[in-house]
């Protein structure tokens, strides 16, 4: 997974070998990115092999600097290989994290405000396929509700008005920390430099206009996640149906602010 500071970037469902292969793929082969490499995260939840950190360490030559972070449940970590390789890069740090510990009893998500804290209860709640609401005359493929709950997982993690598109279990394209929803499917659509025919995207909180999704089904989206919820659902809906596209409403949002 790829982190920028407090804004996720680019998670995938991968091995950490795949996930660095396409990483180069996309950057250096089939779609030069222009704009540099300044600041990377990375975070991996498996164990980094010798030939996954030979793949980074050429990154590296690109990457001002780069931390990497493993977390650590049941796997070994990095390897001795990827130790060797990786020990000696300027400007590299590696962290191992231990297991994730749950916490117990009531927790809150305290937020800063002037004048006082606004408390919270924290987003934990695990959205299923059992719990989704086909709200479309046509119903998503099993592939797109793969990738519908995928991005909706994602998006739990991006600041609001947050949007993502995903395909194939890997994130395409973030749009996060607009004050307009359509502004954030634009900024997704710039981000992803590929191809989003077939993709499904999803919106932290409900679309309060249609063109959101328009702007989505443009870029070639052809299934959307949603709260619901707003006095215009009804017109977004017809709007998904008019492009063909499929759509489920959660019922609840995720709205990270």
């Amino acid at each position: 997974m790829q982190f920028d500071w407090r804004a996720i970037s680019g998670p995938a469902l991968t091995t950490a070998t795949a996930l660095i292969a396409f990483f180069v793929d996309r950057h250096f082969v089939a779609v030069p990115n222009p704009a540099p490499l300044f600041v990377c995260i990375v975070a991996f939840a498996s164990s980094l092999s010798g030939l996954a950190s030979g793949m980074i360490s050429a990154v590296i030559a690109v990457v001002s600097s780069a931390l990497f972070f493993l977390n650590h449940r049941a796997t070994p970590g990095y390897d001795s290989a990827a130790r060797e390789t990786l020990a000696g890069k300027k400007n590299l740090r590696l962290m191992q994290m231990g297991p994730a510990q749950r916490e117990k009893g009531t927790v809150w998500d305290l937020k800063r405000i002037s004048g006082g804290i606004l408390v919270q209860e924290p987003d934990t709640l695990t959205i299923t396929e059992a719990d989704l609401k086909v709200v479309t005359k046509r119903q998503p493929s099993r592939e797109e509700l793969r990738d519908l709950l995928f991005g909706w997982k994602v998006a739990k993690h991006v600041k609001s008005n947050a949007i993502v598109f995903a395909r194939g279990g890997r994130t395409l394209g973030v749009g996060a920390g607009q004050m307009s929803r359509v502004d954030s499917v634009k900024i997704a659509v710039l981000k992803a430099q590929e191809s989003l025919a077939g993709s499904a995207v999803a919106s932290d909180a409900f679309f309060p206009f249609p063109d959101g999704v328009e702007e989505a089904g443009r870029a070639g989206a052809t299934s959307v996640i949603q709260p619901g919820g707003s006095v215009r659902d009804e017109e977004v809906i017809a709007a998904a149906d008019r492009l063909g596209m499929a759509m489920v409403f959660t019922g609840v949002r995720h709205f990270r602010h």
